[in-house]
């Protein structure tokens, strides 16, 4: 498993909390030849509760954990951030791990994206949308949420290691 790592910082925009502390991870086809196989490493690695599907086409956030999300079929844009965020273009093989609070949405896809989703020791996620009501809470949450003990692609070694010190 060869993959091009990539991280980006979000900030706060004041209707989505993102994450002051993790950064995003991109993991650039690093199941390119053997997209069937994204479900089990994650498994493997305690990262559980897993499901295969879409993403959402509106913002939203979970502040109760974090999110591991791998291309199993086609491509898609996915905002990350908020409005005013990180188009990030996704294709078969990619993975991207969403710190808690990070928010997301589908921009646009190909008619067969599909992604596999999986949280750190099967966390039920909560759903977050832009409402301020709930911000305080939220903040408060994401800054609770552990890091977890294994990189969800690589296990015991791997970028989330490195980069998401505590």
């Amino acid at each position: 498993m060869e993959s091009q790592i990539q991280t980006i910082q979000l900030a706060d925009n004041g209707q989505i909390p993102n994450n002051p502390d993790l950064s995003v991870i991109i993991y650039k086809a690093v199941f390119k030849e053997r997209p069937d196989e994204i479900e089990a490493a994650f498994n493997r690695h305690q990262w559980t509760g897993s499901w295969t599907g879409g993403v959402y086409d509106y913002h939203h956030y979970h502040s109760n954990t974090h999110e591991v999300l791998g291309v199993k079929a086609g491509y898609a844009t996915v905002l990350i951030g908020g409005d005013h965020g990180e188009r990030l273009e996704l294709h078969q093989g990619d993975v991207i791990l969403l710190p808690a609070g990070t928010g997301h949405k589908n921009a646009e896809s190909s008619p067969d994206f599909k992604v596999v989703g999986a949280y750190p020791g099967g966390t039920s996620p909560n759903m977050k949308k832009k409402d301020p009501s709930d911000r305080v809470q939220a903040l408060a949450e994401i800054k609770n949420v552990p890091v977890p003990q294994t990189d969800p692609v690589y296990g015991d070694k791997g970028p989330m290691l490195t980069e998401w010190k505590e």
